[in-house]
């Protein structure tokens, strides 16, 4: 049997984490055992489904990697298909027409509340034969009403349900449209998914619609309901804890690999080990081995996860993801200083691409003020001659390397009596306009010659204007 995943996202939202690693579970199961992964959209609920919803589920697998083998599609483009299910479910009489108004559902509710029952569908239309003048009618499925329906879960083993409290659902609404719970039977069952990984939210849901398998005769797929990820305060994970969006992360300069890493580690473990390669996940991932109970997400775990990662990958693939954040930044990526370089510079320093971003626009932009604080301690008289001796030491270097830049920086604060650091933090504040950057020699190599030699012509040139000021 070939091992076939799907992932069904419902396109009202965008991908939170949630739903990424329901994906990635997915998708880890898929390839692990040679098989294949189905994206699905489901977007039968036509009010709250938008195309902005399924663009970004899409952006949002695509930047994560997690690519599929077939689709997406759509329910809204099978709506015959359902109908014919429907109908046949009918005609085999395991579903039929319910003419109940609200009004007499909702009075059933309270009976049934007030007697403190469970409130549930009483079945009162499963034998009417006549239709109701003046009521559309929805369609429901005849659940079985004796016996135990057993759902063999592979995160939480057996669970079984009582048919007797399963009452008799909607499977099609009073308009002809399918509900969810028909949709993704027949779809699962015409898509030939063997396998079913999904949040433990939809385990009311699965002896419901193993029993429409069975009632069509078709074999139920595997289940496995994974636990659900919690804040850090062990609520229920909510916008209030800051991001939730694939594509937030993102924003906020986190690699696709780190979160990755991140959400396989929410529910699953492989003895201490913390730092995984996706070929090691596909190696190692069981989803048996998933651990019943929820997780909290930690930030400083995916930081430092992060942090690793922009250290460890390669450094034309950090390049690739720190580009876009320049872009955003009014920075074109293309221009000197190569990128490749700069990341090479700050991997070491940068927690985040953000983060890497931000430190790195002196690179490509003229420094148009100076921190307030750095330039009072070190763009101040004394240093103006500092600064001038540089020009010409810097101006006259052959070689525009590293190792030519750095002696030549030793040369001036020697032939002035300095300590290094006297001569190369002016020339660190004059050249980005604050106290922060790579080493000295690797930042103005980044900088370039020309734009070097002018920074500090006008570092000089703003202290002589502030002497002039306070004189």
């Amino acid at each position: 049997m070939k091992v076939r995943t799907r992932f069904a996202p419902s396109p009202t939202g965008y991908l939170h984490i949630g739903g990424a690693r329901t994906a990635l579970f997915s998708w880890l199961y898929a390839r692990k055992h040679g098989g294949e992964f189905v994206l699905r959209v489901e977007d039968t609920d036509l009010a709250r489904s938008n195309a902005e919803s399924v663009n970004a589920i899409l952006e949002g697998m695509s930047w994560l990697g997690l690519e599929y083998d077939e689709g997406p599609f759509y329910q809204t483009q099978r709506f015959d298909r359902y109908k014919e299910v429907v109908q046949r479910l009918l005609d085999e009489g395991h579903a039929y027409y319910c003419y109940c108004t609200k009004e007499e559902l909702e009075a059933m509710r309270e009976e049934q509340m007030a007697r403190k029952e469970k409130p549930r569908y009483d079945g009162r239309c499963r034998m009417r034969k006549a239709p109701r003048e003046g009521v559309d009618p929805v369609i429901r499925f005849k659940n079985p009403m004796e016996g135990i329906t057993v759902v063999d879960d592979m995160v939480r083993g057996r669970v079984t349900f009582q048919n007797s409290e399963l009452d008799d659902l909607i499977i099609a609404r009073s308009d002809g449209t399918p509900t969810y719970n028909l949709t993704v039977v027949v779809d699962d069952w015409d898509m030939g998914i063997t396998h079913v990984i999904r949040g433990d939210d939809h385990l009311n849901n699965t002896p419901r619609q193993i029993n429409i398998l069975k009632a069509l005769g078709v074999e139920p797929p595997r289940y496995a309901h994974l636990p659900m990820i919690l804040g850090p305060d062990g609520a229920k994970l909510s916008k209030r804890h800051g991001a939730v969006s694939v594509m937030q992360y993102r924003d906020e300069g986190y690699l696709p690999e780190a979160l990755l890493n991140y959400l396989v580690r929410l529910g699953w473990a492989h003895g201490d080990q913390e730092i995984f390669s996706l070929d090691e996940l596909i190696e190692l991932f069981d989803i048996e081995d998933v651990n019943h109970s929820a997780s909290a997400i930690n930030p400083d775990k995916l930081l430092w996860l992060n942090q690793h990662y922009l250290k460890t990958l390669s450094t034309d693939h950090v390049a690739r993801q720190l580009s876009w954040h320049m872009g955003q930044r009014g920075v074109d990526p293309a221009c000197d200083p190569p990128l490749r370089d700069v990341v090479e510079a700050q991997r070491e320093r940068a927690k985040t691409l953000v983060e890497m971003a931000d430190n790195s626009l002196y690179f490509y932009r003229e420094v148009e003020s100076y921190d307030e604080k750095a330039a009072r301690k070190n763009l101040t008289a004394d240093s103006a001659p500092v600064l001038q001796a540089l020009h010409g030491a810097l101006g006259a270097l052959g070689q525009w390397e590293d190792g030519p830049i750095h002696q030549a920086v030793i040369d001036v604060s020697e032939r002035m009596g300095l300590k290094f650091g006297k001569v190369a933090q002016p020339l660190r504040v004059a050249v980005t306009g604050g106290t922060v950057s790579p080493p000295i020699d690797q930042t103005l190599r980044l900088i370039g010659r020309d734009r070097t030699l002018k920074r500090i012509e006008n570092a000089v040139q703003w202290i002589e204007t502030k002497t002039v000021d306070n004189a």
